[in-house]
């Protein structure tokens, strides 16, 4: 079996942030994603962003779950900490690393199987809590490491790769965080990098929970109702005897358009999306404002990218500021804080009796 590995060196001439980085230095793995893949490219943005703001690799924390979205921490930043949980399961992990230090940054990359279906209520609780924390929803509306079974945020009308067709309406994660009082709302699409990275860099700065819903499409499994130019009718009806799955390699889907302008997005299997980016003088200060211009947006089949809602007033506390967390790590707490001793200890205990 042959190994591919990422070369580590660089040109000489790259630029470098502040720390005296370059862009290489806040790459991971080799990505093992379908060529063409939405993921990487978030992924590429990430990167920039990461070394647009000069963050030191061994600050940040790369949480995710299961599916092809949680392989994504490992293709970025690998001199971070990183940790892979169980499905659905990266919000519990990352209040647990934050309540231990909060001097770190973290980033949650997560799938919209992992996070709107079987993390459902993590993904709710992590909102409620204002944890301190990135949190990127590759959003592709199916299960991709499973076959391409329909997610909790598949459209209705939407086809599978054997032809079933989706009736269940989807969760829309942003309208979802909008309700449940998240401080930081925006949506973009992985091939809009102009849009994504200084999301990403403003996501990173916010005291509180962040929220970025990525559209991102699959190269193989976002197959919809009506495309005669799907992977699944393909092969169906040019290639009957081929028994192994075969993904032809694609290129990078990229979307360039401005503020307040509408842009048709031909995905790889010949379906279309519809982005709006926001007016350049839209005010992301009013939540309920912010609600009603996602639904009317859907309402003509668009999907409103950019900065949706920002909480700037600071009334809501995040989390340490309601859990009075201590400024310092707690693996570096002197042992008499930690052991307070017998008096203490008993104090605590009878405010459960």
């Amino acid at each position: 079996m042959t190994f591919i590995t990422k070369p580590k060196v660089a040109h000489p001439s790259l630029p470098r942030n502040a720390l005296g980085f370059t862009r290489r230095d806040y790459e991971g793995a080799l990505s093992t994603l379908c060529a063409g893949c939405g993921h990487d490219s978030i992924t590429a943005a990430i990167v920039e962003a990461c070394w647009g703001l000069s963050l030191e690799p061994q600050n940040l924390v790369k949480l995710s779950g299961i599916g092809c979205s949680s392989k994504t921490t490992a293709y970025f930043v690998s001199g971070g900490h990183g940790f892979n949980s169980v499905h659905g399961r990266m919000p519990s992990i990352a209040t647990g690393a934050n309540a231990a230090n909060r001097r770190l940054s973290y980033i949650g990359v997560s799938g919209d199987g992992d996070t709107l279906s079987i993390g459902l209520g993590q993904f709710c609780h992590a909102i409620r809590r204002n944890l301190d924390m990135l949190y990127i929803i590759e959003n592709n509306g199916v299960y991709g490491l499973t076959k391409g079974q329909f997610s909790a945020s598949a459209d209705v009308g939407s086809k599978a790769k054997k032809g079933e067709t989706n009736l269940q309406p989807p969760i829309d994660p942003v309208l979802l965080a909008l309700d449940l009082g998240a401080t930081f709302v925006a949506r973009s699409f992985s091939g809009d990098k102009r849009q994504l990275v200084p999301l990403i860099e403003a996501g990173l700065r916010h005291r509180g929970f962040a929220l970025i819903d990525v559209l991102s499409p699959c190269v193989t499994f976002n197959d919809h109702e009506g495309s005669t130019k799907s992977y699944a009718y393909t092969r169906e009806h040019y290639e009957p005897a081929v028994l192994a799955d075969f993904v032809p390699r694609e290129r990078e889907i990229t979307a360039d358009y401005g503020a307040g302008e509408a842009s048709e997005v031909t995905l790889h299997d010949g379906s279309r999306i519809v982005l709006r980016k926001l007016d350049a003088d839209y005010d992301p200060a009013d939540r309920q404002a912010a609600a009603a211009k996602v639904q009317e947006r859907m309402s003509s089949g668009e999907y409103l990218t950019g900065l949706i809602y920002l909480d700037a007033s600071g009334e809501r506390p995040e989390f340490h500021q309601v859990n009075r967390t201590p400024e310092i790590a707690l693996n570096s707490l002197p042992y008499e804080a930690l052991t307070p001793g017998a008096k203490a200890l008993e104090k605590i205990l009878a405010r459960y009796r």
